[in-house]
């Protein structure tokens, strides 16, 4: 009856004894029963003292300490999802592999899955980037290992400008000022998407310019660079037929420039796979 219903406003205080006993989406919705009004409201965990905790008890515990700004029932779902596994979506097993290869392979072995199903399955490369760029998250910044892994798959989930944009506000929202090598991350995580799908293995930077080279199992549709290479000759050119590579011409960033490499790599990138939103 709490857990799915009672609705007093008054209520500021919710105290859950042997909390670790409890899911998270129990945990999330005993919550939710205080704080429904103007109210300062709190709500207390409690397990035994001396208690050991298992390894999922204390993620589910760790989750809903961490996710508590207004609208984060869905972030709980993709975290309860994280821990417990999902099942197999093609078959009729209620357990699926989930937590043998990691979270953000599973989403992508079940999409190659369900694309190979429905007959539109297409390989994608894994792609390789080295740019002269300092991308990652500083210990600085997201103290918290946990937070900062999350922070890391959440980035890596980006595949258009406007995913770009979301996650970008919601690191800002909740860990303050992006810094220059978060933000090339997350436009290297955008680049390494186009990439991925049209066969690309390697983008390489070098002092003037970047090489794509092509997955040998791929056969990429090169009309886009055609087009592109007749409006920028000096700018875009292919090199060796048999096995294609790319090279754009590009300066080394320059002090505070990575901004603006990133992006026209992208750019150029999206336009040359013939992203949906290469022109945003």
């Amino acid at each position: 009856i709490i857990e799915t219903g009672l609705d007093i406003p008054n209520v500021n205080t919710i105290i859950i004894h042997d909390a670790n006993k409890y899911g998270l989406s129990q945990l999330y919705q005993l919550r939710g029963r205080v704080g429904r009004t103007g109210r300062m409201a709190y709500a207390f965990l409690m397990y035994k003292k001396d208690k050991v905790l298992s390894e999922i008890a204390e993620k589910r515990l760790s989750a809903i300490r961490e996710f508590t700004d207004l609208g984060s029932g869905f972030r709980i779902a993709m975290k309860d999802l994280e821990i417990r596994g999902a099942g197999n979506m093609l078959g009729e097993e209620q357990h699926g592999h989930m937590e043998s290869v990691g979270y953000e392979m599973y989403c992508r072995l079940l999409e190659e899955a369900v694309s190979e199903q429905k007959g539109s399955y297409i390989k994608t490369a894994e792609t390789s980037i080295d740019l002269p760029v300092s991308a990652y998250i500083g210990d600085s910044y997201i103290t918290d290992h946990s937070r900062r892994i999350g922070a890391y798959k959440r980035i890596a989930s980006i595949t258009d400008r406007g995913g770009w944009f979301d996650v970008y506000d919601e690191i800002e929202d909740r860990f303050g000022t992006v810094p220059q090598s978060v933000s090339n991350l997350m436009e290297i995580a955008l680049i390494k998407n186009y990439a991925s799908k049209f066969g690309i293995s390697d983008i390489t930077g070098r002092a003037d310019e970047i090489l794509m080279k092509f997955d040998g199992e791929c056969t990429p549709d090169l009309q886009n660079a055609i087009t592109l290479m007749n409006e920028m000759p000096k700018k875009l050119f292919l090199t060796n037929p048999s096995n294609p590579t790319l090279h754009y011409k590009i300066k080394r960033p320059a002090p505070n420039g990575e901004t603006k490499y990133l992006k026209e790599i992208c750019d150029i990138t999206a336009k040359i796979c013939g992203a949906d939103d290469a022109n945003i």
